[in-house]
């Protein structure tokens, strides 16, 4: 069982909720870095994202 299997148990259909929850955590460490940094939060947050979509999408 490889890490992706892993994903795709603990997600279990629920990416929307994943996804929110990862957008609630991007507002988060936005407001304790230094403005400079949101362009990487947003970047990361939408590379988690991709690979949830792709996990859903295996489903």
């Amino acid at each position: 069982m490889g890490i992706l299997d892993k994903l795709k148990g603990l997600i279990g259909g629920n990416a929307d909720k994943v996804e929110d929850g990862l957008d609630k955590a991007a507002e988060v460490i936005k407001d304790k870095v230094p403005d400079e940094h949101d362009d990487k939060v947003d970047s990361a947050v939408d590379k988690a994202k991709d690979v949830i979509d792709g996990l859903d999408e295996e489903e």
